[in-house]
This record gives C-alpha cells, structure tokens and sequence, in this order.
C-alpha cells in the first residue's frame, strides 16, 4: 500500500513538474531530469535521502550521494541499475527494502518506435555517480 501511494505521489509530482515546463518532454532522458522526476520526492532534490515523502516511511531513505563511500570508495553501478530496475531488497542495506517503487518498467515504456529506458537507466546511474560525496 504504501509503495502505491509513493508512486502516485511520484507521478502526481512528475506531472507537475512537466506541465510547468512544457519545453521538457514528458518522459525525460536526463539523469537529473529523470531522477528530479521519480527520485526526489523520496530521496530528496540533492538525493541526502530527506524528500518531502521520506517522512511517511517506515524506514529511512539512503542518502545517496553516499553511495560510494559506504562499498569503499567504489561508485556500486551494477547495484544501483538492478535497485532501479527490480527495486530494493534487504540484502544489501545501501539502499533499504522493497519500499522502493520498482522503476525499470516505467523508464521502458515504448515511446514511438523506440525504448530508450536503457539509455534512462544509463544517464540515472551517471546522474547519481555525479553526486558522490568526495
């Protein structure tokens, strides 16, 4: 239930955002774009995990920009493309649990002729690299 709410929020602050800047396509393929989109409403504009949803949630939001510093210094790539893609899992604590909407479907949606959730998925993953705290 409450990853069902996350995710209207997410897509009710994402459609806020789109029709206030109609020059954006609806479904952008920025990684900030894309990450202010779907992302901050839980982890935050600046991803330090304290979104205006972060509060409704059982479990705290990963601050992401840590994300490097907690696997050694080693930005985990592979673990953040499969986290976005399947979501979270309880395994591995850098991001929490199955709370986390899984997003890989949505950024796969066909648009025209093509899927560009490969090249979303890529450009999020750079996206969230860029932010690592030094």
């Amino acid at each position: 239930m409450l990853v069902l709410v996350l995710l209207v929020l997410a897509v009710v602050f994402s459609s806020a955002q789109s029709n206030s800047q109609q020059e954006q396509p609806s479904r952008p393929v920025d990684g900030a774009s894309i990450f202010r989109n779907y992302c901050a409403a839980c982890h935050g504009l600046e991803g330090r995990g304290n979104g205006p949803a972060s509060k409704a949630l059982k479990r705290d939001v990963p601050d992401l920009t840590r994300l490097s510093q907690r696997n050694d210094g080693k930005f985990p790539a592979i673990h953040v493309r499969t986290t976005i893609m399947f979501g979270g899992d309880n395994l591995l604590p850098a991001h929490g649990s199955k709370e986390m909407p899984i997003w890989g479907p949505i950024f796969h949606e066909i648009e025209f002729d093509q899927d560009l959730g490969n090249v979303r998925m890529e450009n999020l993953t750079k996206y969230l690299e860029s932010m690592q705290r030094k």
